[in-house]
């Protein structure tokens, strides 16, 4: 697959944490250099950012015009509905494991690969619907390790509200949020109908209170791809400026 001129390889990854391999996305832009340090921007639901997202496309032309920093794109798909629920849902059997993965395996694996910054504010995850929450648990458990996190009308549920509530060190972790105003019948991949919207609202309150750096905002639309793409242009810039 190519995207303008950067390139995205795909390598299997052996987790301990996970007892599987996991297939890594690596998106190295057009101008990449070994000579250059680079943020990195891991997504979940890897394989949907790039295809639907076209979170490659984006990167390109967001580098070209120079509204953000240099950045390397890690995307990690899922291999199906329920193994996305079993590593994303908080309730997920394999989520603290999964997360455990990110932080203590993919991370330094990604370090010694790449010429990177090394810190917290040089990683960013992002994600969508329990992408979304996955990644934000993830920063909240680990906010050394990660500085900036896109939620991307996340799954809210009280666990979660309870991690944001309990963090006490907001001044480490960047945050951009966005929900629709539409999404209060979300059909889940649990063939639940759920309200997304309002516990969202719950945690824009709890985030306000914490005094993250913080973006948020409601965008006239639902839970598809068809709103969060068009936004990635806005999340990529805000939270990664030149």
């Amino acid at each position: 697959m190519e995207f303008a001129k950067g390139r995205i390889t795909e390598i299997s990854f052996e987790s301990k944490e996970l007892h599987e391999t996991i297939p890594i996305l690596i998106y190295l832009p057009a101008s990449f250099s070994p000579l250059y340090k680079y943020t990195l921007v891991i997504a979940q639901d890897g394989r949907d950012y790039f295809q639907l997202g076209r979170i490659g496309r984006t990167t390109e032309e967001l580098l070209k015009n120079g509204e953000i920093e240099n950045i390397i794109v890690v995307g990690i798909p899922y291999h199906d509905v329920k193994d996305r629920r079993k590593k994303y849902h908080p309730n997920g059997e394999q989520n603290e494991a999964y997360i455990r993965f990110l932080a203590r395996e993919l991370v330094p694996f990604l370090d010694e690969q790449f010429p990177t910054y090394q810190m917290g504010q040089g990683r960013a995850l992002i994600g969508d619907s329990l992408a979304a929450t996955v990644s934000l648990r993830a920063a909240l458990k680990f906010p050394h390790t990660f500085g900036k996190v896109m939620l991307q009308s996340p799954y809210v549920n009280e666990k979660v509200l309870e991690e944001v509530t309990n963090f006490d060190q907001p001044h480490l972790l960047s945050i951009y949020h966005i929900i629709g105003k539409q999404e209060t019948e979300v059909k889940t991949t649990a063939d639940k109908i759920e309200d997304f919207l309002t516990p969202n609202r719950d945690l824009n309150v709890v985030i306000e209170s914490k005094a993250f750096p913080y973006f948020y905002e409601e965008f006239e639309g639902s839970h598809t791809w068809t709103y969060w793409q068009p936004d990635l242009k806005r999340a990529l810039k805000l939270m990664l400026p030149t």
